[in-house]
């Protein structure tokens, strides 16, 4: 059973060292040592260096591209350290891979979003750590306790900093429009959507604009850009309605190579996102990688110590941009 007093340990595979070593900077605890690497043939190796029996161990790993290379990295961490007596193993998921394949909207296609979480489970992950699923009923597909994190309190604060002409907060899509309406309120900005028309897995078209936008700074809110699909048609039809400056926010830049292309020609000033993942530089564009160790670690300590992490969700609204 565990304890509130076992000893925290940190581990993390090679997805995003950088990350991990950030966290445990903010933690105060050294990064534990394991071996991470692979055979000749692609298969993963892995070989925890240091004690772990009866300890409290957190595995951090996004599981982003090589998508299946770091969620095979992050099983097989978890049964070495599941067969080395941790006392409680925590995935500490910053990007959730697979999140987008959440329902069966097709005929003969799976769920993978609820096989990964059966996948862990069956690994011997006790609880996850996540942030901003891309579907957030991903995480009633788990049958352990998940801890989901926002990225808003980290990107807002840092949009106050701004000094932006009539903001108005735009959602690029309707699925969006909860997380665009948290933040038009946390800023005290208005609020617009672009319905779109999805023609493919990686293109897009905007075709409408819900909301007045002319003269005024937008600010456009998502969870997640691969292929920049979705925030190059939102910009267009943005710039054709007026909008004075343009500034995309979005928790995970999973960027592709043909979003690396799109975002260079995408009529945008900035591109402000967190480092849940590696970012990837866009040639002739303003990156802004706010970092989340801080929030993910504090949420890692709550977890060891069993306290409650709702208050990290939580947005002071006496600020205004």
């Amino acid at each position: 059973m565990f304890r509130t007093s076992t000893e925290m340990k940190i581990l993390t595979g090679s997805a995003h060292h950088e990350l991990a070593e950030r966290i445990c900077a903010y933690i105060g605890v050294p990064l534990g040592d394991a071996t991470v690497t692979s055979f000749p043939d692609g298969e993963t190796y892995v070989k925890i260096n240091e004690n772990i029996r009866g300890r409290d161990v957190f595995i951090v790993q996004p599981t982003c591209p090589p998508t299946n290379q770091n969620l095979m990295e992050l099983l097989i961490m978890v049964d070495a350290v599941r067969r080395a007596s941790a006392a409680r193993i925590t995935a500490v998921i910053p990007f959730f891979g697979y999140a987008r394949q959440d329902r069966k909207d097709q005929p003969r296609v799976p769920i993978t979003a609820k096989l990964i979480a059966n996948l862990l489970t069956a690994a011997g992950v006790n609880r996850v750590l996540t942030m901003d699923l891309h579907a957030q009923q991903v995480a009633g597909f788990f049958d352990i306790p998940v801890d989901h994190l926002y990225a808003a309190p980290v990107i807002i604060r840092n949009l106050r900093q701004r000094n932006f002409v009539d903001p108005v907060v735009v959602s690029p899509d309707v699925g969006g429009l909860k997380m665009a309406s948290s933040y038009a309120e946390a800023l005290g900005a208005s609020l617009a959507i672009v319905a779109k028309r999805r023609k493919s897995a990686t293109e897009t078209e905007a075709v409408n604009l819900i909301g007045d936008v002319a003269g005024k700074d937008v600010i456009l809110v998502d969870d997640l850009t691969e292929t920049a699909g979705t925030i190059s048609s939102a910009a267009r039809i943005l710039r054709e309605r007026g909008a004075r400056q343009i500034v995309a926010c979005v928790s995970h830049a999973v960027i592709s190579d043909l979003g690396v292309e799109r975002l260079v020609k995408a009529d945008v000033e900035e591109v402000i996102t967190t480092n849940s993942v590696p970012v990837r530089a866009v040639p002739g564009l303003r990156m802004s990688v706010l970092c989340i160790s801080e929030l993910l670690g504090e949420g890692i300590k709550r977890i060891h110590d069993d306290e409650s992490v709702s208050s990290l969700f939580e947005i002071s609204k006496n600020e205004k941009v």
